[in-house]
C-alpha cells in the first residue's frame, strides 16, 4: 500500500512538472509576427504594450516554478523510505547444497548388485550424492558387476591384498584385520582423494529405504550444530516387526550405542579417529569409551537400511534370530521439512527422562501376563547386567553389552515397542554412567 502510494506522489509530481515545462517552451517560442500576438494586439489587455517583456517575465516566473517544483521532487526523493518498506541490504547467495558422497565397502559378494541397484534408484542426484565403490579382495566377479555400472558409480580397488601379519591365535580372524584395514584405506580416499567433508558408509549386503537420501541430508545440520552427536546411522538394532512402532516412521532417537550398518560422519571426526584406527575388530573398538566420549548417534525408529548378508566373517551371528527380520521403511518421509529441533540434546534428555522415570514401574509378569493398564509407555528396572540380559532375552530384544551400553541404549534405557506400546527397559532413577565391565 506504501509503495503504491509513493508511486503515484512521484507520478504526479512528475505530470505537473513536465505539464509546465512545456507550458514554458512554448510561450518562450512564440515569434513577434505570430497571428496569435496580432490578435491580441488589436484588442488591449492591460495597461502595458510589452506583451514580449510581459512573456518573458511569465517565463521567468514558470522557471522560478520549474526550480520548486524540482526541488520538491528531490525531497519526496529523499523521504521515499517513509512510504516504501526498507529493503535492507540484498539477501547474500544461498550457499551451494552439500554434498554427501555414499561409500560402499565391497568384497566377494556379486550381490553387491542389489545394493547398488537400490542406491541408484532412490539417489535423488548424481552430483550430490556420489557412489564410491571400494573393493577389497580383488574378487573378479564381483569387479565384473561393479564395472557394469559404469560412470554411475566410481569403483576403486584396495592396492594391498596381502594378509596381515598377525598372533598365530588370532590367524581365525584375519578376515577382520583386512577388513579394518580396508576401511582406513577406503575412509581416506573419500577424505583426501577428493577432500569431502562427510561420507555415508554402506556395505555391500545392506539395502536402503526410498527416503535414505533424505534421512542423511536432513540430520547432517543437526550432526554438525551438536558436538555431543559423532554419527547418525540408519539402522535399528532391535527395529524387527513387533519391535518398532509401525505408525512411527518418522520418529528419530538418540542412543548412546554406536550402531553402523549405513552411518553418517564428518570429516573432523575421521582426522580424530585415522591415526588410532584399530587393526581389527573396527566397530568394537568405536564402541569403546575412549573412541566414544560419551557421544551420541542418531537412529531411526524404523531402520532405513536391511542386511541380507549371511554370510561374511562374522559367519551370520545374530542373522537368523534377529536381523533378518529387521522391518525396512517403505514410506517416505520429508525429513527435510521436519521440525528436528527435538533432537538437540539438552531437549532430548529432558524429555527423554520425563517419559521414562515418568512411566509406571511394572514387573515382566505384568507385560507377559497382559496386566498392564491403559496404553501408555511403562517401565521394566534392571539393577545388574544379569537382570539386564535375563529380561532383555525374555522381551526379545538383543541382549548383548559392548563396554557396558546395550544396543539402542540412551542414558542405560532401551525403548522399543511391543503389543501396542512403548517399553522401556531402564536402571533406576539416577543413572550416572555406564560400566564398562558389563560385556
Amino acid at each position: 500500500m506504501f509503495r503504491k502510494k509513493g508511486s503515484l506522489i512521484v507520478c504526479g509530481a512528475f505530470v505537473f512538472i513536465t505539464w509546465n515545462a512545456i507550458l514554458v517552451l512554448f510561450l518562450r517560442g512564440r515569434e513577434p509576427g505570430d497571428p496569435g500576438r496580432q490578435q491580441r494586439e488589436a484588442v488591449p489587455e492591460g495597461p502595458t504594450d510589452d506583451v514580449l517583456g510581459e512573456v518573458l517575465r511569465m517565463a521567468d516566473t514558470f522557471g522560478a516554478e520549474l526550480t520548486r517544483q524540482k526541488d520538491i521532487l528531490l525531497q519526496i526523493q529523499k523521504h521515499r523510505s517513509l512510504w516504501e518498506p526498507d529493503r535492507g541490504e540484498p539477501d547474500p547467495p544461498a550457499p551451494p547444497p552439500p554434498v554427501i558422497p555414499i561409500l560402499v565397502i565391497a568384497c566377494n559378494r556379486v550381490t553387491v548388485r542389489r545394493c547398488l541397484d537400490k542406491l541408484l534408484q532412490y539417489r535423488p542426484s548424481a552430483q550430490l550424492h556420489p557412489i564410491i565403490v571400494s573393493q577389497d579382495c580383488g574378487h573378479a566377479d564381483t569387479a565384473q558387476v561393479i564395472r557394469s555400472y559404469g560412470d554411475q558409480v566410481m569403483h576403486l580397488e584396495q592396492p594391498d591384498l596381502s594378509d596381515v601379519p598377525v598372533k598365530p591365535e588370532h590367524r581365525k580372524f584375519q578376515g577382520y584385520y583386512k577388513i579394518s584395514r580396508h576401511y582406513r584405506w577406503a575412509m581416506n580416499q573419500v577424505f583426501n582423494n577428493p577432500a569431502h567433508s562427510t561420507v555415508v558408509i554402506v556395505e555391500d549386503d545392506l539395502e536402503v529405504a526410498p527416503d535414505f537420501f533424505e534421512y542423511f541430508r536432513a540430520l547432517l545440520p543437526v550432526l554438525r550444530a551438536d558436538p555431543r552427536l559423532w554419527c547418525v546411522s540408519a539402522w535399528n538394532d532391535n527395529g524387527r516387526s513387533g519391535w518398532v512402532d509401525p505408525g512411527q516412521a518418522a520418529l528419530l532417537h538418540r542412543t548412546d550405542f554406536f550402531p553402523g550398518l549405513g552411518w553418517m560422519i564428518l570429516r573432523q571426526l575421521w582426522e580424530e579417529l585415522e591415526p588410532k584406527w584399530p587393526d581389527a575388530f573396527w566397530d568394537d573398538w568405536m564402541r569403546q569409551p575412549e573412541q566414544r566420549r560419551d557421544r551420541a548417534c542418531i537412529r531411526p525408529e524404523i531402520s532405513r537400511t536391511l542386511t541380507f548378508g549371511r554370510q561374511g566373517v562374522s559367519l551370520g551371528q545374530f542373522y537368523d534370530k534377529y536381523l533378518r527380520f529387521i522391518k525396512l521403511s517403505s514410506e517416505f518421509v520429508p525429513f527435510t521439512k521436519l521440525d528436528l529441533s527435538y533432537l538437540q540434546e539438552d531437549t532430548y534428555r529432558d524429555a527423554f527422562t520425563r517419559e521414562v522415570y515418568g512411566s509406571p514401574l511394572v514387573t515382566y509378569e505384568d507385560v507377559k501376563l497382559g496386566r498392564l493398564q491403559g496404553h501408555g509407555p511403562v517401565r521394566l528396572q534392571y539393577s545388574t547386567k544379569d537382570s539386564f540380559k535375563i529380561l532383555a532375552k525374555n522381551l526379545g530384544v538383543m541382549e548383548d553389552l559392548k563396554s557396558g551400553v546395550p544396543r539402542t541404549g540412551y542414558r542405560g534405557v532401551v525403548g522399543f515397542f511391543s503389543k501396542g506400546r512403548r517399553i522401556y527397559l531402564a536402571p533406576p532413577p539416577g543413572w550416572s554412567h555406564y560400566d564398562p565391565t558389563w560385556s
